[in-house]
C-alpha cells in the first residue's frame, strides 16, 4: 500500500489557493482550442501512463484489472468530451437582444453569456479513483468551463491521486495551462479549510451523506456562500410490475443480482432495493445470491460502515434474512434480504438506509397499485427503474413518480453503469444530490461552474468574442429569441 503524503498546511493551502486565484482570469480568457488542448493534452498523458496507474488503481481500491483499464479509459474519454464541448460553444448559452423601442417593455441592447465561477474545490470518491476523482467528471469540466481546480485528494488511494495529479499538472503546464491551473492537496481538515477559503467560488464532491453535509453547511455557512455540488447517496428502487414478473421474471432476477452486486456493491447507482409481487418466486435470486464469492471492499472505513449498517438492517424484527452475507479474508459474501410493503411503510426510516457494499433488500406487495404510495416515504434518487410491460396500467404512474423523485428513470434495464454523453442526468433531489437542478455526468455538467452575466449596450469592439455580431468562434446563438442560422 502506498504511504499517504503529509497533509497540505493552512499556509500550503493559501498560496494553493492563491495560484489558483491568480490562474482563474488567464485560464478564462484562454480561446477556447487552446484550453481544449489542455485537455486533449491531459486526456493523452494519463493514456500513455496506463500501464504505471492501473497497478496503483488496482493496489488501492481492490478492484480488478479489467475493471481499471475500463475506468480509466472512461476518464480519458470525459476529458476529450470536454474539449469537444469547449470548442462547439453551446454551454455558453450566447444570447442577443438587440435594442427594441417597440419590445414590451422598451429594450436596450443587451447580450448574455455564461463566465466562469473562478478555482473550484473538488473531493474525488473513493469508489471510482480515476473516473470521480483526481482527473475525473468534476475536474475535466470544471477545466473546461475555464475554472482552475483544486482536488482534495482522497485518502483511499493516495499513490494513485498523487501520481495522477503529477501527470496532470506536467501535461496542462506544457500545453500552456497557466500556473495554478491543477493542484492537488491533502488532509481531512485541509478539505475543510479548502470548503471555506475565500479565493473558494464552488466545490464539487462525490461521497457519503454525512461527510457531503457537513461540507455543504460550510460552504453555506461562509460570509460569502458558495455553490455545493455534492453527491451523496441513494437506494435506486428497483419497481417490478405483476406483469413483467409473469412474462420474464427470471430474467429480471438475474438482472438484478448483476447490477446490485456489480462492484462489490459499491457504486452509487446501485440498485439497494426492489419490489417485486408476494408471490414471485425468489429461489433463484436467493441461488444467485448464495453461490456469489466474498470480494474484497474498498477500503477499512468502507468496511466498517458497511457492517454497521448490514447489521441494523439483518438484526431488525421486520426484516428475514434469505442470505446471510460474511467476511472472509477475501473480502464480503453478498447478503439478500426480504421484507413486505407494509413493514416497509411502518419502518421506514430504518429499512431504507443505504448499504454501501454487497446487500440488498427485497419487498414484497399484494397490490401493486399501492406502489405509487412509497412517493412519499422514499427521498430523492440518483435512479428509479421500472420493470414493467406497455401496457401496464400502473407503468404510468411508476414513471412519472421516478421523475419526480429521481435524476434518471429506467426503463426495463439497470442503473449501474452511467454513459458519460450530452442527454445524461446524473444527480437527483436531497439526499442524491445538493443541487438538484444539475447533473455531475455528461456534458451539460459544464454548467456548474459557470454564471450568466449580460452586457448591456457595450461596443463591439469591447465585446466577448462570442457576442459580436460577426461571431469569430462561431459558436450557436439565440438573436431576437430566434436560433441564429
Amino acid at each position: 500500500m502506498t504511504t499517504a503524503a503529509p497533509d497540505t498546511t493552512p499556509d500550503e493551502l493559501d498560496a494553493v489557493m492563491e495560484r489558483a486565484a491568480a490562474a482563474a482570469p488567464r485560464l478564462a480568457a484562454m480561446a477556447p482550442a487552446d484550453r481544449a488542448r489542455l485537455l486533449r493534452a491531459a486526456a493523452d498523458a494519463l493514456d500513455a501512463a496506463a500501464d504505471e496507474l492501473v497497478p496503483l488503481a488496482m493496489a488501492e481500491a481492490h478492484y480488478p484489472e479489467a475493471r481499471c483499464r475500463g475506468e480509466l479509459g472512461r476518464t480519458t474519454f470525459q476529458l476529450r468530451l470536454f474539449a469537444d464541448v469547449a470548442v462547439d460553444g453551446a454551454h455558453l448559452e450566447a444570447g442577443i437582444d438587440e435594442a427594441d423601442p417597440e419590445w414590451g417593455t422598451p429594450r436596450p441592447d443587451v447580450r448574455r453569456l455564461l463566465v466562469p465561477l473562478g478555482p473550484v474545490v473538488v473531493f474525488g470518491a473513493s469508489n471510482f479513483p480515476f473516473a470521480f476523482a483526481t482527473a475525473g467528471g468534476d475536474t475535466a469540466s470544471a477545466l473546461a468551463a475555464g475554472c482552475p481546480v483544486v482536488v482534495k485528494g482522497h485518502p483511499g488511494h493516495p499513490g494513485l491521486a498523487r501520481r495522477t495529479a503529477e501527470l496532470l499538472t506536467a501535461a496542462l503546464s506544457e500545453a500552456g495551462a497557466p500556473e495554478g491551473a491543477f493542484t492537488l492537496v491533502t488532509g481531512v481538515e485541509t478539505g475543510k479549510l479548502a470548503v471555506t477559503h475565500p479565493r473558494t467560488r464552488a466545490v464539487g464532491f462525490t461521497g457519503s451523506i454525512p461527510g457531503g453535509r457537513a461540507l455543504y453547511d460550510l460552504a453555506v455557512s461562509r460570509p460569502d456562500p458558495i455553490p455545493f455540488y455534492g453527491e451523496l447517496g441513494s437506494l435506486n428502487p428497483v419497481f417490478v410490475t405483476r406483469a413483467a414478473m409473469a412474462a420474464r421474471g427470471k430474467e429480471i432476477l438475474t438482472g438484478y443480482a448483476e447490477s446490485a452486486n456489480l462492484g462489490s456493491g459499491q457504486f452509487c447507482t446501485k440498485p439497494g432495493v426492489v419490489f417485486v409481487p408476494e408471490d414471485a418466486p425468489l429461489d433463484s435470486l436467493v441461488e444467485d445470491f448464495a453461490a456469489r464469492a466474498a470480494a474484497p471492499l474498498l477500503n477499512e472505513r468502507v468496511g466498517e460502515g458497511f457492517a454497521r449498517v448490514l447489521g441494523d438492517l439483518s438484526d431488525h424484527p421486520a426484516t428475514e434474512v434469505l442470505v446471510r452475507g460474511s467476511a472472509t479474508t477475501d473480502g464480503w459474501s453478498p447478503t439478500l434480504l426480504r421484507t413486505d410493503l407494509d413493514a416497509l411503510m411502518t419502518h421506514t426510516d430504518d429499512l431504507l438506509r443505504e448499504c454501501f457494499g454487497p446487500a440488498t433488500l427485497v419487498v414484497t406487495y399484494a397490490d401493486e397499485e399501492r406502489l405509487p404510495d412509497l412517493a412519499g416515504v422514499l427521498h430523492g434518487q440518483l435512479t428509479v427503474t421500472v420493470h414493467g410491460e406497455e401496457d401496464d396500467a400502473v407503468a404510468p404512474v411508476l414513471l412519472s413518480m421516478g421523475a419526480a423523485l429521481a435524476g434518471r428513470v429506467v426503463w426495463n434495464e439497470w442503473p449501474t453503469g452511467v454513459a458519460v454523453t450530452h442527454a445524461m442526468t446524473h444527480g437527483g433531489p436531497y439526499p442524491a444530490t445538493t443541487a438538484p437542478g444539475h447533473t455531475s455526468v455528461g456534458s451539460t455538467a459544464i454548467r456548474r461552474f459557470l454564471r450568466p452575466v449580460t452586457y448591456q449596450s457595450v461596443p463591439q469592439p469591447l465585446l466577448p468574442p462570442e457576442l459580436r455580431d460577426d461571431n469569430p468562434l462561431g459558436v450557436p446563438r439565440r438573436v431576437n429569441g430566434v436560433p441564429e442560422a
